[in-house]
């Protein structure tokens, strides 16, 4: 997906996020997130919005804390939630397509890894404002889906200090069904090759970090083309974007279910 898009939707699920916590007060518990009110999850996603527009528009190149959100309620805390929404979508609007900033996930550049991340962060976090609410939620694209279930799957959960292990090695395979997997976005020349294929991951799972590669198998995961999956997790993109980020139950789950399970019990840190 292109910058622009990314930049387009963080403005567009940041306003529903806004419009969700209003509707479900910000007292209302969150059931996505135990523990959380609506006003702990729009302090939050407002705290990190002003976080990375900062790496942005100032150009900082060493990692900076969160700063605490003020001590604001009912219609002054949605007012600073929007103020900080809009400066983030203004400022990575407005970046130059060159710009040096920290970063924690590999990207073609820093301005596309930020507003790739701010898109699916204030995702995540409206489909807990509208849990909250209740109701049916606003429904993910398709294709932001996959985007965001390979961000997941490639990026988070293979940092160094984290998240999944097995002292048993597995295999899980995570597949969609109803769309096609889009351009590899760390490896534009694998466009044409990737858009004919299912959007498929393939995890292996050991005493190490998570590697996870595009496709039914291949190097860094074990083997054939189409190695053994012990368990295959497959549905529509969105309901797999939302379940993998711990918000929604599986849609469908094949071979071992307890691999399924260590992947949910022991991905929840990443996932708050």
């Amino acid at each position: 997906m292109k910058i622009a898009e990314h930049i387009e939707i963080l403005r567009r699920e940041g306003e529903l996020l806004a419009g969700a916590a209003e509707e479900a007060g910000l007292g209302a518990p969150v059931p996505t997130c135990p523990g959380w009110r609506v006003r702990d999850l729009v302090e939050h996603t407002g705290a990190v919005h002003r976080w990375a527009a900062a790496f942005v528009g100032r150009g900082l190149t060493a990692p900076r804390q969160l700063e605490a959100p003020p001590h604001l309620d009912g219609a002054e805390l949605l007012a600073w939630f929007t103020e900080g929404h809009r400066e983030l979508t203004s400022t990575l609007a407005s970046a130059d397509p060159e710009v040096e900033c920290w970063r924690f996930l590999p990207a073609p550049s820093p301005l596309a890894f930020w507003a790739r991340r701010q898109a699916h962060e204030t995702a995540v976090h409206r489909l807990d404002a509208e849990a909250a609410r209740g109701g049916e939620p606003t429904e993910v694209g398709a294709e932001f889906a996959v985007d965001g279930i390979d961000e997941l799957l490639r990026g988070f959960h293979g940092r160094r200090k984290r998240w999944v292990r097995s002292p048993e090695p597995r295999l899980l395979r995570v597949r969609v069904t109803d769309v096609v997997a889009a351009a590899d976005p760390l490896d534009a020349s694998k466009a044409e090759a990737e858009a004919a294929a299912e959007a498929v991951w393939t995890v292996r799972i050991s005493e190490d970090p998570p590697v996870t590669v595009r496709g039914a198998g291949g190097d860094g995961v074990g083997g054939a083309a189409d190695a053994v999956a012990d368990c295959e997790l497959a549905g529509p993109a969105a309901q797999l974007y939302a379940a993998l980020w711990n918000r929604s139950p599986y849609p469908s789950v094949s071979g071992d279910a307890g691999t399924a399970e260590l992947w949910r019990e022991q991905s929840k840190e990443v996932l708050g």
